[in-house]
């Protein structure tokens, strides 16, 4: 099938240490977008928390701190460069919505500069090194899908892709591409990281972008600190990786350019969408 260049979306997404510092942090990332703006990027996403160190390795109500108005200031610098590069940046962050009440969150900016909305994350852990519930109230904001210039994005947060409904949930919504955020550290995950994203992808006939920070956090937490492994990757609609993935120790802007045309082909030779029996899920709804 002949591709249609009206359909391709040159999408990226980020892999990256912890500087040390929220400033460098967020100075890192614009420059990620300047640079991912040479290669003709029109939507990038950041890693999980991307302006902080990923402190649900421990408790402490220090990194409180972090959390800010979503929109508010760390938004409002990414909304100027979204406004002159003409790129969609979705923004993972610590979100403040009043003292007290935290979430884990992804603002989403449209290419002219303009604020499209958030989601909060719905889905979150409490075990070892991942201690969310010390910091997050699950999320509120149901699964919205942007309409931004390029395409309509879906958000899902890390420890969120465990869960099928919520990635069905932004295929029902209209969602062509739905970022992965994350911070995940070796072990069991490793192998869900191969296997989960492309099975969300294949089951929901979408393109899913799932960015994994990397490095190791000892300065910071000591001997409790992970080493994150990267392997951030583009997936489409049929289950295969676009490209290769990202290395597993290497800040990297990971850039592939999505056919968004290869969703309309994919559902139109497998009806998943047509074939559903809501009338039959009751007892996933139940409390």
């Amino acid at each position: 099938m002949s591709v249609d260049s009206r359909n391709i979306v040159r999408t990226a997404i980020t892999q990256a240490t912890w500087t040390g510092d929220e400033e460098s942090m967020i100075a890192k990332h614009e420059g990620f977008v300047r640079t991912a703006a040479a290669q003709g990027v029109q939507v990038i996403c950041f890693q999980e928390l991307f302006h902080g160190p990923y402190f649900g390795i421990v408790q402490d109500s220090k990194y409180y701190d972090y959390a800010q108005a979503v929109p508010g200031p760390i938004v409002e610098r990414f909304q100027k460069l979204a406004a002159e590069f003409k790129m969609v940046i979705v923004v993972p962050m610590y979100e403040e919505e009043q003292p007290g009440v935290l979430y884990n969150t992804a603002a989403v900016i449209d290419a002219d500069g303009s604020y499209l909305g958030k989601y909060r994350k719905h889905h979150i852990p409490h075990l070892p090194q991942f201690w969310e519930k010390f910091y997050f109230r699950p999320g509120n904001t149901d699964y919205p899908v942007f309409d931004t210039k390029y395409g309509k994005i879906g958000v899902y947060i890390c420890y969120d892709r465990h869960f099928p409904e919520g990635w069905r949930a932004l295929g029902l919504n209209g969602a062509e591409i739905v970022f992965n955020p994350s911070a995940t550290k070796p072990g069991l995950s490793n192998r869900l990281w191969e296997l989960e994203q492309p099975a969300a992808a294949v089951a929901n006939q979408y393109y899913v972008g799932a960015n994994n920070r990397i490095g190791n956090e000892e300065a910071e937490f000591g001997e409790e600190a992970v080493t994150f492994y990267g392997s951030s990757y583009f997936v489409d609609p049929k289950g295969n990786y676009v490209g290769e993935r990202a290395s597993t120790d290497t800040e990297e802007i990971v850039v592939r350019d999505l056919d968004l045309g290869v969703i309309r082909e994919v559902r139109n030779s497998w009806q998943f969408y047509r074939d559903r029996r809501p009338d039959s899920y009751e007892p996933l709804v139940a409390p």
